[in-house]
């Protein structure tokens, strides 16, 4: 999915409140960074100093002296070779730039860390302070640490596995493990990945090993002639995540650059593509991660064949389609050319594709989980410092889906139009699942690994429906809703913590994680009674 740099109100309200806990600094102190005391003091003391920074990028934020244009701060900021992200009329910025960067702006030593729990991170030796050239417009300099541990309502500390979730993490967080453990594996099955780039076979090979899965050799549709820069990795990493879940599934990967093209007709290119894809692939399970554009670039008529050609393969050949909600936290519209601009009215906006009444879209969260792997907490997944979030909102171009509409979703500003995301899993980069990408270990992250973690649990629920008289699950998004309503069993994770640039999360549906996350085991048995109709 596309990044993005910009400000936002909903982390402005975060990060405002984060910086209350700085050490205030006053103009004698300004040119001295500060000792640490309380809680990152302690942090520091106990974990283990690895050296200077090798994150790619570290970020702080600083607090403002007033709301106008800070024009010394952006002045101070490029000599410095930092990147500057603020709001018009926001008393706060946000600065990122490589550790060597960062530390020399500020006269810290910025190093990383393992802490005694083993969570990777890194940090300022010490609080840096207000630099003199700044005195006048910034009053105050936050953190300069990437530690985030969960603290909960019960005293827990949760964290996710500093590498990264291994399969069996994943399927014991989204509670798969009674379906594991039956033996559903996915064998039989087929995932599909509409994709810009085909795959690195070595990274394939290098994840199996790693996690000590069956060999992954996918089925690959079409010639990819021309893909994307910004596309490398994409590939692997949804490949991988599917298969840490669904061992046994055949996955396929269909070219999507013939969809390429003038807008007004991409709907038309797009339900050739899906139309293809069924009937070579019947009954598949889909999960796409391509951006495909603002609602605003497109009119309800535009997307008409693609929304026709996917209800289509649903009915007769049982398909059930994901699409990635998008990774600008609900700002879709704003356009690749104004990411450093800060953000407008205009720019709010969903995905069109995954608006699709039959497209069931995927918001991302952040996933906590305890010692043994099992979900603690969920909350919806934004990143100040990287600039992203998960997509969600209202696309006024359709309207509300009937099994939307009858479920109590609330109407969010809006009368009668179709809201995104459906549902949620886990995008955070800090809590993402540990794959391999160009030869390294690394760790997904996006609503890009959103959409195929719910491709990959439906491959094992589809799975165990048609081993119990059941049968696939096609067109899913109607289920969801009437089991959210009133099942026998708790089918979702509600998460209710945090939200994008637009909206928040809260109890019950929001335009932020949609139902919430999946509790697949009981999803599985909760489907199964509205098939035999005893639910």
């Amino acid at each position: 999915m596309i990044t993005w740099r910009i400000g936002t109100a909903v982390v402005a309200a975060a990060l405002t409140a984060a910086l209350s806990s700085c050490a205030v600094t006053t103009p004698g102190q300004r040119n001295r960074s500060q000792a640490y005391t309380g809680p990152v003091s302690w942090l520091l003391h106990a974990s283990t100093d690895l050296g200077a920074a090798r994150d790619p990028e570290v970020s702080v934020v600083v607090a403002l002296a007033g709301r106008a244009h800070p024009t010394e701060l952006l002045g101070w900021a490029r000599d410095h070779g930092l990147r500057v992200q603020w709001s018009a009329g926001a008393d706060w910025a946000a600065l990122s730039g490589t550790p060597r960067g960062m530390s020399a702006a500020f006269s810290v030593r910025v190093h990383d860390y393992r802490s005694h729990t083993g969570h990777p991170f890194y940090a300022a030796q010490r609080q840096p302070a207000v630099p003199s050239a700044l005195a006048g417009q910034v009053s105050q300099v936050g953190r300069i640490v990437s530690y985030a541990p969960r603290q909960l309502a019960s005293g827990l500390l949760a964290d996710a596995p500093p590498n990264g979730f291994d399969p069996q993490q994943l399927i014991t967080a989204y509670r798969a493990t009674a379906l594991a453990a039956a033996g559903y594996t996915g064998r039989g099955s087929t995932i599909v990945f509409f994709e810009w780039s085909p795959p690195l076979q070595a990274d394939l090979d290098a994840f199996d090993r790693r996690a000590g899965l069956p060999s992954l050799t996918p089925t690959v549709v079409g010639r990819f002639d021309n893909p994307p820069q910004g596309a490398i990795g994409e590939t692997e990493m949804d490949l991988e995540v599917a298969h840490a879940i669904a061992p046994q599934a055949r996955l396929v990967i269909v070219d999507a650059n013939p969809t390429e093209g003038p807008a007004g007709t991409l709907g038309q290119r797009i339900a050739t593509m899906f139309t293809a894809t069924e009937a070579q692939f019947p009954g598949a399970v889909w999960s796409s991660s391509i951006g495909w554009g603002c609602d605003r670039d497109f009119t309800a008529a535009d997307l008409l064949p693609a929304e026709d050609a996917l209800a289509q393969a649903e009915r007769t050949g049982g398909t059930t389609a994901f699409d990635a909600a998008g990774d600008t936290a609900g700002l879709e519209c704003k356009g690749s050319q104004d990411y450093a601009a800060p953000p407008q009215q205009s720019d709010v906006g969903v995905d069109a594709v995954a608006s699709l009444p039959a497209m069931t879209s995927v918001g991302g969260t952040l996933l906590s989980t305890d010692n043994a792997g099992r979900w603690v907490a969920e909350e919806a997944w934004i990143s100040s410092s990287a600039s992203q979030g998960t997509g969600g909102g209202i696309d006024p171009d359709i309207a509300r889906p009937s099994w939307q509409d009858a479920q109590g979703v609330p109407a969010v500003n809006d009368s009668g139009h179709r809201l995104v995301p459906d549902v949620a899993a886990d995008a955070d980069p800090n809590s993402g699942v540990a794959t391999v990408l160009q030869g390294q270990p690394s760790q997904g992250g996006g609503t890009s690994q959103s959409a195929p973690i719910w491709a990959g649990l439906t491959t094992l629920m589809d799975e165990y429906l048609q081993a119990h008289g059941g049968q696939l699950i096609g067109a899913i998004n109607p289920m969801l809703y009437r089991i959210a309503r009133g099942a026998s069993r708790p089918a979702f994770h509600d998460v209710t913590l945090g939200g994008n640039a637009v909206y928040r999360a809260a109890l019950g549906y929001d335009p932020v994680t949609g139902l919430g996350t999946p509790v697949t085991d009981n999803l599985a048995a909760d489907i199964l009674d509205v098939q035999k109709g005893s639910s």
